[in-house]
């Protein structure tokens, strides 16, 4: 068993318009302490909100932790499971050429190395109360 503190994150970015003006949102559970963290950009992609909630929420973690980290987002949890150690090997690049978001895919491999991740995908808009609470955090951040 682990003696890093156990966190949990649900994360969740919204978009109106894709791209559009766009907000992102993550919920942050230590023991009985939340902390919501949310914000938005003028002109972005939904993914780029999925990709920033999830690196804002890693950021906000001051020592390694061992993180259950929940979203709805395939595009994460596949980018985070499947698909990154490819890219990593290719330089950041995938078979059929550029990376999408690669600042932020980059930055999220850099944020996630201290800590012990379990990913777990939610569906959305399904009732999950954590899930609905950050994707109203993140439609309610959008400029």
């Amino acid at each position: 068993m682990s003696d890093l503190p156990e966190v949990t994150i649900y994360s969740d970015g919204a978009c109106r318009g894709n791209p559009g003006p766009g907000g992102w949102a993550v919920l942050l559970r230590f023991g009985s302490q939340e902390k919501e963290l949310s914000g938005g950009e003028l002109h972005t992609t939904n993914n780029r909100m999925e990709l920033t909630a999830a690196l804002k929420g890693f950021q906000a973690l001051k020592r390694p932790c061992r993180v259950n980290f929940y979203t709805d987002s395939e595009y994460l949890r596949r980018g985070i499971c499947e698909w990154m150690p490819r890219w990593e090997a290719r330089n950041w690049r995938r078979k059929g050429g550029e990376l999408a978001n690669v600042d932020l895919w980059q930055a999220l491999a850099v944020a996630i190395q201290p800590h012990q991740v379990e990913w777990r995908w939610v569906r959305g808009h399904a009732g999950h109360a954590e899930n609905e609470r950050v994707d109203r955090l993140a439609r309610d951040a959008i400029p």
